[in-house]
């Protein structure tokens, strides 16, 4: 199971997936699909992608990873998570040929999925893939149209060591005759998107050359410009990280691809989507607030660029002392992290409960080399308890360092 073990769960083919995918009647050649890749921003921007399409009357289905608290987050119909009832019928039903076949945890999710959006009869699904892309289990779809968010270091001992190895990984879901967004465009992988779209026959779209986004910070709106015209005027959102601009030019653009194929998505179901996406789709995590007075915010970003976003998003805001709950797993390139963080805070080292989780001790071991201090805890929720003793009202508590801590986090 990748999100316990890591590296040893990843099987680079995608062999299982279709021996399952015919077994069960090949659901994925019955599905309308968005699919986003991307390093980060795909969980957001394919919640987004869903929380439109459900408001603009579509039956939408969506499929996420990791889960926080429940398996069943992964699967969803309009925001309503998968049953369990329906989960363990599925195994049972199927239990014989899982057996046989072996696959993995993930790739066995992957069937179940397409298969209840099948039998549930979508109208349409958006599919996060798990990790990379060419051989992600998710790439046995042909979609409506493919969003590849960003390209930044994650994974690296299973997608490369370098930027344009990364993004022709992600890359592999770009499908012939099929219209891509990259939702930024990246001087050192440009060339990879254009040359894999041109050898598909792909239209491509570099979302932020076509598109602009204005803050308005007094009313906490956004208006989005394509070509230098108008084209959504005070947009609100739900999701609050100062890095999901980047997030929305490709989720705009998505929706006009969907739109141009005869998708009936008004500006309205745009404005509903955006403004309500958490609570139509079940999301959190993303620069979500869990307290005043003292602050208490966590984020799940968990890798270098993702870090250097909520470390920007933390200098933006006001407070006396910054109290950092900080964990991590031990697969990660935790020195590209630690170089960012505030020498300021008092941090609060911790070990999410998990195969994968660095330990405590060695965490707060490299953070000193950094110049970072602060106490080792013996879980996730003691660290926490301990920040908000420590903490005064204009202070401010950050929680996580990776997807797991956030997960671990009592009353989210």
């Amino acid at each position: 199971m990748f999100q316990r073990i890591g590296a040893a769960a990843y099987k680079a083919n995608l062999d299982n997936t279709i021996a399952l995918c015919n077994y069960l009647g090949n659901p994925e050649r019955q599905l309308k699909t968005v699919h986003i890749a991307g390093t980060n921003g795909k969980g957001s921007s394919s919640h987004l992608v869903a929380a439109v399409l459900q408001q603009a009357g579509y039956k939408t289905g969506l499929y996420t990873s990791p889960h926080l608290k429940s398996f069943t987050e992964r699967i969803r119909i309009n925001g309503q998570a998968i049953e369990e009832d329906y989960i363990t019928h599925f195994v049972n039903k199927y239990f014989d040929f899982i057996e046989t076949l072996q696959p993995s945890f993930f790739e066995m999710t992957v069937g179940l999925a397409f298969s209840y959006f099948v039998e549930k009869q979508v109208d349409i699904a958006v599919i996060e893939v798990g990790l990379g892309g060419r051989l992600d289990s998710t790439n046995v779809i042909s979609p409506e149209v493919s969003l590849i968010t960003n390209i930044s270091y994650d994974h690296q001992n299973l997608l490369g060591d370098t930027l344009p190895q990364i993004a022709s990984e992600k890359a592999g879901i770009i499908k012939t005759h099929t219209p891509v967004v990259v939702s930024q465009r990246q001087e050192e992988v440009a060339k990879v998107f254009e040359q894999k779209s041109q050898a598909e026959n792909s239209p491509l779209i570099f979302a932020d050359l076509q598109y602009q986004i204005i803050t308005n910070e007094v009313a906490d709106s956004f208006t989005v410009l394509k070509d230098n015209q108008i084209l959504l005027n005070g947009l609100l959102c739900e999701l609050k990280g100062g890095y999901q601009p980047k997030n929305f030019k490709g989720v705009i653009a998505v929706i006009e691809c969907l739109r141009q194929k005869g998708y009936d998505i008004r500006d309205e179901a745009i404005q509903e989507g955006f403004a309500k996406v958490c609570s139509l789709t079940g999301l959190k995590g993303r620069w979500q607030q869990l307290g005043q007075n003292p602050l208490v915010i966590c984020d799940t970003g968990h890798n270098e660029d993702g870090i250097r976003q909520i470390v920007a998003q933390i200098q933006q805001q006001k407070f006396k002392q910054l109290h950092f709950v900080l964990g991590a797993v031990n697969d990660k390139a935790i020195d590209k992290i630690l170089v960012q963080l505030p020498k300021n805070a008092i941090y609060y080292f911790c070990k999410p409960n998990l195969p994968r989780g660095l330990e405590a001790d060695s965490l707060k071991t490299q953070a000193q080399v950094y110049g970072l201090a602060g106490n080792v805890y013996a879980s996730v929720q003691t660290a926490i308890e301990a920040a908000k003793q420590a903490a005064e009202a204009d202070d401010m508590i950050f929680i996580g360092g990776s997807t797991f801590v956030v997960a671990e986090i009592a009353d989210l």
